[in-house]
């Protein structure tokens, strides 16, 4: 099922989301909403999506890239579900990139992430997982994973001077 997206100015996308009991969690209802979430990100071409765009203030997320018309360069990234992560820096090296967001619409800017991430995570069965993540993966994670504190992609611009109209991005730019 399609869900509706949260846009900037809803106080949900402002809220610190709550850890998620597995122990209290219905596993039926969570694979649910993890599957209306992938759908949901899908439907608007997304490469991520965090509970709290779709209303709902848990520490959840899940990360998907394959041939999106976004980001058209981008290497695959595999279906990834993210539950009460923890991701701390595996580099030194911040690089600065184009995002967007499902939550600000139409609109794009540079964004300063790390290269690497350590990622500590729990599975739908409660299990903890972890891995590194590199690259456009990894800016991925820590844009969904500002989402679970209350942040978007504006917060961490430097120069709102890149800041741009999706129409304006693909015109002015983007380099053919």
């Amino acid at each position: 099922m399609i869900l509706k997206v949260s846009l900037l100015g809803h106080p949900v996308l402002r809220q610190k989301a709550k850890p998620v009991d597995l122990k209290q969690a219905h596993a039926g209802r969570l694979q649910a909403l993890l599957d209306d979430m992938r759908e949901t990100m899908h439907e608007y071409d997304g490469v991520g999506i965090a509970a709290p765009q779709v209303h709902l203030s848990v520490q959840i997320a899940v990360i998907e890239a394959e041939d999106n018309p976004r980001y058209p360069d981008a290497l695959p990234i595999p279906l990834t579900v993210l539950i009460n992560p923890q991701v701390k820096p595996a580099s030194r090296v911040k690089e600065e990139d184009w995002e967007g967001c499902l939550s600000v619409e139409g609109l794009r800017g540079r964004v300063p992430r790390w290269r690497a991430v350590d990622v500590e995570t729990t599975n739908v069965r409660g299990e903890k997982i972890q891995f590194r993540a590199e690259g456009f993966y990894a800016r991925v994670i820590q844009h969904e994973c500002d989402h679970l504190q209350g942040k978007v992609f504006l917060d961490r611009m430097r120069d709102f001077s890149t800041l741009t109209h999706l129409k304006e991005y693909t015109r002015y730019w983007v380099k053919d």
